[in-house]
């Protein structure tokens, strides 16, 4: 279900989903728009997407091993890039 049901109230800065395995996402049925950022088996970016709107479609990536989504203007105040490797940690 991912993000599906989510009120638009889910979106601050300390949450995000991992998507384990996925090559792309869709925003259909949500009620907000997200960031999302495409990764490769070892973490690292090969692929971002800013501000996926409701009722869109990523990009397919077929090399990418997991996804994640996270709160609109994450990747821009992170400064995250291609290339970079990504720690995933549970709070």
């Amino acid at each position: 279900m991912g993000l599906l049901g989510q009120r638009p109230t889910w979106a601050h800065a300390s949450r995000g989903l991992w998507i384990i395995p996925s090559h792309g996402v869709h925003t259909l049925g949500m009620r907000f728009a997200i960031d999302v950022i495409f990764l490769d088996r070892k973490r690292i970016v090969i692929h971002v997407e800013e501000n996926l709107r409701p009722w869109r479609v990523s990009r397919v990536i077929a090399n990418a091993r997991s996804v994640l989504e996270l709160p609109v203007s994450t990747i821009a105040q992170s400064h995250t890039r291609i290339g970079d490797q990504i720690e995933v940690v549970r709070s």
